[in-house]
């Protein structure tokens, strides 16, 4: 006999705006099942388990909790205002008294005293004393909306460890896939309105998608025929009855509804970085940087380089410095000792993580073009807005709609949008992956596998750096950053297995008897009587950046011609001319770029004395 479920949702309406957002979905969950849903930005997933949780009411349909179930929802943006300190909110979420350790235990758990002033927590503070109010309750259905977000490496890791041990049912929504594959043993997929369910994990769901996605095709391909026989008949056909005929004429009607139905689909996001050319070899050098705030150490001693068409990752627990690690990168911070440089001819756009290039007051379409009209400069082109706007899943309608109203996914997709607009070679990312769904997050992944220049990658979605990724450079404690070759799988077996440091690890100063440590003097910098670069240094100095751009431009012409397929059987000698050419050419640049940067080293190290 079968399981009676603990929450079922059944036939479940929701119109809004004039447009049905929900049409007749549902899903049941039994005790003990872990459930993922999945679906695009704006399907209704968010507002699907807030009906569950019983927090919105639906148009119609029926939702059934079992008496006595103990039900708990993680909202996307948990609310703890009222609050005096985090132990009071994690407290009021409790149905049984005598269970206030376990608010005490949970907070403790997720790096929390309980007297924190709700009122000051950033995301990711926010975030896990939300998840110890739910989990401290016990409940027997726990409805998790976007668990991860704005979560380190160590959290999510915990909570899916403390996940699993759980015998909870759950229905999850998160972009997370590992934590999916990890969790789940069924999937129920929103798609244009409507619920399909696959009784298997999420590891099978792509596969299955795809296949339901191709039987669709047969079945329009099928009934595309269909209606092609039917017109065939009305146009050419034996008249019959005239009740016959009507009947047809009305059959015919029905197979076109069918056809508008079974078209209205979603259009996918696109997405395209603007190349402002290529950048010299070295994009960014750190050599003995160190960074503290206080009298905490941030970076300790860091040596990297940074080379054209790196993607670097960048990961450790939330006040390891990975945002600061990222300004000096990119020379927004400079280093309290050592130096940092940035290559020449680098373009550099900046996705932040906070999303605080965004103003709430401005309209959409006014973020896009700056406020100058119905123009968007793309690249070198412009566009009009609302087709921009398009390949970003955004409507015609919300133009004018203020930033301030858009959903976290669609914040997501401005930035992008925003960002993908500049000419670049260098991307800097810190946190992409939050709030987008799974089809935007394959999307910006080939973007970025295909974008010829190079990516800074701030992320703490283990399978988008497994899939992006070509190095990581993790936080391993005291300010130091070590980099490892591979995604994040590839770190943690280098590793052998281990995770990365606690927060409480990152967040110590280095103990005292490591002592901060003075950075070499650069090998070039001899003779400490000098005060300044001499005028040859100077000069080339000066001149460097210019040749090194001609150097690039040639390299391309070069190319260029040595892509011509008939060029080798044409003409051989030339073949072998270009070839030489660009080989000398290529050793030139190298030269010039390792002289720039030996000047640069040595300039700044005579400014410092």
């Amino acid at each position: 006999m079968a399981t009676p479920p603990l929450l079922l949702l059944q036939d479940i309406t929701l119109t809004l705006g004039g447009k049905p957002l929900l049409d007749s979905v549902g899903f049941s969950v039994s005790a003990g099942e872990r459930l993922c849903l999945v679906g695009r930005n704006g399907s209704g997933k968010s507002t699907l388990l807030r009906i569950a949780a019983g927090e919105i009411m639906a148009d119609s349909g029926t939702r059934f909790l079992q008496p006595g179930c103990n039900l708990r929802y993680l909202p996307q943006e948990p609310d703890l205002t009222g609050f005096a300190t985090t132990y009071d909110y994690v407290v009021a979420g409790l149905t049984d008294p005598s269970s206030e350790w376990r608010a005490t235990a949970m907070l403790s758990e997720l790096g929390m005293s309980g007297q924190e002033n709700p009122a000051t927590l950033s995301g990711g503070e926010a975030r896990r004393c939300a998840l110890a109010r739910v989990l401290a309750a016990e409940p027997d259905v726990l409805l998790l909306d976007e668990p991860t977000n704005h979560l380190d490496m160590p959290t999510i890791e915990w909570l899916e460890k403390e996940l699993l041990s759980l015998r909870t049912a759950m229905v999850i929504i998160s972009h997370d896939r590992r934590l999916l594959e990890t969790l789940s043993r069924n999937v129920v997929w929103l798609d244009r309105g409507a619920t399909r369910r696959l009784d298997q994990g999420f590891a099978r769901f792509e596969a299955w998608r795809e296949e339901v996605l191709e039987q669709e095709e047969r079945d329009a391909h099928k009934l595309d025929r269909q209606i092609a026989r039917e017109e065939d008949w009305m146009r050419y056909g034996v008249t019959a009855r005239r009740k016959r005929n009507v009947r047809r004429v009305a059959e015919l009607a029905a197979l076109r509804t069918a056809k508008r139905e079974a078209v209205r689909v979603q259009g996918s996001v696109t997405l395209a970085a603007q190349s402002a050319g290529s950048s010299g070899k070295l994009v960014a050098v750190a050599e003995g940087a160190n960074k503290s705030w206080g009298d905490r150490r941030i970076v300790s001693d860091l040596d990297l380089r940074v080379l054209r068409g790196d993607r670097l990752g960048v990961v450790g627990a939330n006040g390891a410095g990975k945002t600061t690690l990222l300004r000096l990168l990119t020379g927004v911070d400079q280093p309290d000792s050592g130096t940092v440089f940035i290559g020449p001819s680098v373009a550099m756009v900046t996705l932040d993580q906070q999303r605080q290039a965004l103003d709430a007051t401005r309209t959409l379409a006014d973020t896009l073009t700056g406020g100058g009209g119905d123009m968007v400069q793309v690249g070198e082109e412009k566009r009009h807005v609302i087709g921009y706007m398009k390949d970003f899943l955004f409507r015609p309608e919300q133009a004018r709609t203020p930033v301030g109203q858009l959903s976290g996914g669609e914040r997501g997709r401005l930035m992008l949008a925003c960002a993908l607009a500049q000419p670049s070679n260098l991307l800097v990312l810190d946190e992409p992956t939050n709030d987008l769904d799974l089809e935007t997050l394959d999307l910006l992944q080939e973007m970025l596998a295909s974008y010829e220049g190079t990516v800074l990658l701030v992320s703490h979605d283990r399978d988008f750096l497994d899939r992006v990724a070509t190095s990581i450079l993790a936080a391993t404690g005291g300010g130091v950053w070590t980099e490892y070759a591979g995604g994040y799988s590839d770190m943690l077996a280098q590793r052998g297995g281990a995770a990365l440091a606690e927060r409480s690890v990152e967040a110590s100063p280095p103990p005292p008897s490591a002592a901060p440590a003075t950075p070499a003097p650069p090998a070039i910098a001899k003779g400490g009587a000098t005060k300044k670069l001499s005028y040859k240094d100077q000069h080339a100095l000066e001149k460097l950046p210019g040749k090194i751009a001609e150097l690039e431009a040639n390299i391309v012409k070069l190319r260029e011609k040595l892509a011509d397929p008939g060029l080798y059987t044409r003409d051989h000698a030339a073949f072998m001319r270009h070839t030489a050419a660009l080989e000398t050419a290529e050793r030139t640049l190298t030269d010039a770029e390792e002289q720039w940067l030996e000047l640069e080293v040595k300039r700044e190290g005579l400014g410092a004395g």
